[in-house]
């Protein structure tokens, strides 16, 4: 037997294999449409980015906190900093197992692991943000009596922002990865159930579906904080000019 008599029936992967690139972005959006006029797409996807929002929130607070703390207080950078780049350079994939055994298989596992993908680099850019803050400008503060929650909010954090921007950036992309993971170990929804369901099928042309909306969202999602950026630091698009 043949290869395209074992894939006669499935068209859509038969294109992909022998077509070529035009072939095959007709496939693959003729698939997309069927998805969506279905609705099975916005579902899943539903799914996935509520996921993604629970965690990137709880990231984004705890990574920007304990950044600040242990970039502020030497005590607590020296009690915690071997432990952050242990866990950093820990494969999370690997923990994906235990926590689905502690935690079962519906959202908070899957909020959890992709918290777990996400909250490191926002945490590590952050502390190298509150770091770098000049410290003549922290002398300066201090000399008209600020309290240090007005460091924090008047110069510390401003200060880190771009830090903290490029920490989420960075964060985005592994937690796309870790919502992805996520879904493969813990449930029957969202885009990464949609690639296991379909890869088992054979029907590889809705299989790429939502490895393309994954990579569509990460560079809208990129896109969106670095706009954010622009909002909240506009002085940075300034000295960017300069």
């Amino acid at each position: 037997m043949t290869v395209l008599q074992m894939l006669k029936p499935h068209a859509g992967l038969r294109v992909l294999v022998t077509g070529g690139a035009s072939g095959i972005g007709l496939v693959i959006a003729r698939a997309f449409i069927d998805l969506v006029l279905s609705g099975e797409l916005q579902s899943y996807m539903k799914d996935s980015l509520l996921v993604l929002l629970y965690a990137s929130i709880l990231s984004v607070m705890v990574g920007v906190f304990f950044g600040v703390v242990m970039g502020r207080y030497a005590l607590v950078e020296w009690a915690t900093d071997i432990y952050i780049n242990a866990l950093y350079s820990m494969p999370m994939v690997a923990m994906v197992p235990l926590i689905v055994l502690w935690f079962g298989f519906k959202v908070p596992a899957k909020v959890i692991i992709v918290f777990l993908f996400m909250v490191f680099p926002i945490l590590i850019n952050t502390y190298q943000g509150v770091k770098d803050v000049d410290r003549n400008l922290q002398e300066v503060a201090r000399s008209f009596c600020s309290s240090e929650a007005q460091l924090w909010r008047h110069l510390i954090i401003p200060s880190a922002l771009p830090f903290i921007v490029v920490g989420i950036r960075l964060a985005i992309g592994r937690g796309l990865v870790g919502m992805i993971v996520a879904e493969f170990y813990t449930s029957v929804t969202g885009l990464g159930y949609m690639i296991v369901r379909y890869a088992n099928a054979f029907e590889t042309d809705k299989l790429f579906v939502p490895i393309v909306v994954v990579m569509i969202l990460g560079v809208g999602l990129m896109s969106l904080a670095k706009w954010i950026e622009g909002r909240i630091a506009p002085w940075r698009n300034f000295d960017e000019r300069e």
